[in-house]
């Protein structure tokens, strides 16, 4: 039995195994409405033989988005293109739909990577950012504004309106956005958390805002679907976020029921220095998971099927999360449930692609003619 391909339960909910699509930007949105782009892209990764699919970073307010193409869930419009795309995946799949809210915070008002992916300013289509402390993320940067009581509240009130549409969407779980340099890490961290209120300071004091925002989303989202939170394990730079600090924030989630941690890292400076290799996060999932006892999504350069056999079999996390490997090839979990003696739902209409060695891949199917 392939322990990447056995049911794992959050809340409510149960995937069919450990497989997981990871929130991926396609910078393809129009004032943050999805378009015939995610239309295509989702329903796609939605038969890869992944047990949920995360839709990508989709955005609390405006000035909130990566990038003038990123997707938002703060108007009817945005609401109404996803509930479409939605309609049309559970024709075809079960395949569990995430949402990961977020907010950009300092790295908003950014070009699409295509396009070089610099901030944008003002005076081109830009707009003003909004963060913790008025630090820009890189030195002669526009800094932004720093968020005061009235800022705080509104954003809050901006996840919750979008946790209430992502409700009535139907979406099955939620991931909230606190890594990768943007708002909720920009909280956690000291790198550019410079507050001397409640919010600044202490480790205490910097979580506090994220621990809100996921408390109210929490508050609002049906008790029996999960929520988890992704975070930035550690900034890769000295003085800044780290596992220590990582640890105590999940254990504080943990307290208010969180279902997992997806345990990523950097993001919050350019002088970060990453190690990079196959699995070079598995170690931040792992030592979560040790500390905690939470749920962990292990991400990052998760190639190979034995590869993430390895990770969940040995209880280093209990599911992978797969992002450019999927874009790759988009029925990766089809390939690693072949190569692993696993199962996996396919529509009917793909069931002849069953390779003859692998008659039981798909599980029970018939196909007849005359």
């Amino acid at each position: 039995m392939s322990a990447l391909f056995s049911p794992i339960k959050l809340r409510g909910l149960t995937l069919k195994n450990r497989v997981v699509v990871s929130p991926m930007c396609q910078y393809s949105a129009d004032d943050g409405v999805a378009t015939d782009w995610h239309f295509t892209h989702i329903n796609n990764l939605a038969l890869s033989g992944a047990s949920m699919f995360c839709i990508e970073a989709t955005h609390v307010e405006a000035i909130g988005r990566i990038t003038p193409g990123c997707l938002g869930l703060y108007s009817d419009a945005c609401e109404a293109a996803l509930k479409q795309i939605l309609s049309s995946v559970r024709k075809h799949s079960t395949t569990a739909v995430a949402m990961q809210l977020a907010h950009a915070g300092r790295k908003a008002s950014s070009a699409r990577p295509w396009d070089g992916g610099q901030l944008i300013p003002q005076s081109e289509g830009g707009w003003q950012t909004v963060a913790p402390s008025a630090l820009p993320h890189k030195e002669g940067e526009a800094a932004p504004l720093a968020l005061d009581a009235a800022g705080l509240k509104r954003i809050r009130e901006a996840f919750v309106d979008s946790a209430k549409r992502a409700a009535r969407l139907g979406i099955d779980a939620i991931e909230l956005h606190g890594a990768h340099g943007y708002l909720m890490h920009q909280f956690l961290s000291p790198i550019s958390n410079r507050r001397t209120d409640e919010y600044g300071g202490s480790l205490e004091n910097r979580m506090r805002f994220p621990l809100e925002i996921y408390d109210a989303v929490r508050a609002v989202f049906p008790h029996d679907k999960p929520v988890g939170m992704r975070v930035s394990s550690t900034d890769w730079v000295e003085g800044g976020w780290d596992l220590a600090q990582t640890i105590t924030f999940a254990n504080a989630l943990k307290a208010r029921g969180v279902d997992w941690i997806d345990a990523s890292s950097g993001g919050v400076s350019p002088l970060q220095k990453i190690p990079l290799g196959p699995g070079y996060q598995v170690q931040f999932a792992e030592a979560i998971k040790r500390e905690t006892g939470l749920p962990t999504i292990a991400v990052g350069l998760i190639t190979e099927a034995k590869h993430a056999e390895e990770i969940v079999a040995s209880g280093k996390a209990d599911m992978v999360a797969l992002g450019r490997s999927l874009l790759y090839d988009p029925r990766w979990g089809w390939h690693a449930a072949a190569e692993l003696g696993g199962e996996v739902e396919a529509p009917p209409q793909y069931w002849r692609s069953q390779p003859s060695t692998q008659k039981a891949l798909f599980g029970k199917t018939t196909f007849g003619a005359r």
